[in-house]
């Protein structure tokens, strides 16, 4: 029986790579370099954006990007361009509430990059119960041990907890520690095929089909 519902951030409740590709390009130029292309973007995609920046555009000062992230973002989220959760993904945790199951948030964001889904009047934050993210975890996935916190807090065993993200590294880890992964498969950025070494317990075409899985395992 699942009790628990962890969940990445990243191309699984939200969209967020082309969105993020826009930004980083916007600020690039911003800096005096040529925009990337989608491909150097998508090749590092999950890397944490610091140590990600220098490879998609080679000479930028990452410390200076990341300031100027923290000037640019507020706009784009403010014009609904950045990390916007939809109703019907608002809809799905609202179903996961109704089965009796707790949901957390697991990301390998910097606070930085997420204090504004943790502002105490976002939407999210009356359907969920904790937010983990770099700073407040010893361990970052692929690690296993990243559930460590999570399980401990919630009280419950690794086979009663689900991992939803959409990335190599998010199976490795949940099913390194024990727990059930499902794999978004929204973004289209990765494929069935990239998982094919990997325990996947299910694959989901959009969010709102996870239902599904967590109702027969409830």
């Amino acid at each position: 029986m699942i009790k628990l519902v962890i969940i990445d951030i990243d191309d699984t409740l939200i969209l967020t790579e082309e969105a993020c590709f826009k930004m980083e390009n916007h600020i690039a130029q911003k800096m005096g370099f040529s925009p990337m292309s989608r491909q150097s973007h998508l090749k590092n995609w999950g890397t944490h954006l610091k140590a990600a920046i220098v490879e998609r555009i080679p000479g930028i000062d990452a410390d200076e990007f990341m300031k100027n992230i923290d000037k640019i973002m507020p706009e784009f989220i403010k014009r609904k361009e950045l990390d916007i959760i939809s109703e019907i993904n608002y809809e799905t945790l609202d179903k996961i509430k109704k089965l009796g199951m707790k949901i957390a948030i697991l990301t390998s964001r910097t606070i930085a990059e997420a204090k504004h889904l943790l502002h105490a009047d976002h939407e999210l934050n009356r359907r969920i119960e904790a937010f983990y993210h770099k700073e407040n975890m010893p361990y970052l996935k692929p690690d296993p041990r990243v559930f460590d916190i999570p399980l401990n807090k919630f009280n419950v065993r690794p086979y009663e907890a689900v991992y939803i993200g959409d990335a190599p590294n998010d199976a490795k880890a949940a099913k390194g520690a024990g727990l059930h992964f499902i794999a978004l498969m929204e973004s289209g950025i990765r494929t069935k095929e990239d998982f094919k070494n990997l325990k996947v317990d299910f694959f989901a075409s959009n969010f709102p089909e996870i239902i599904g899985y967590l109702t027969k395992n409830s």
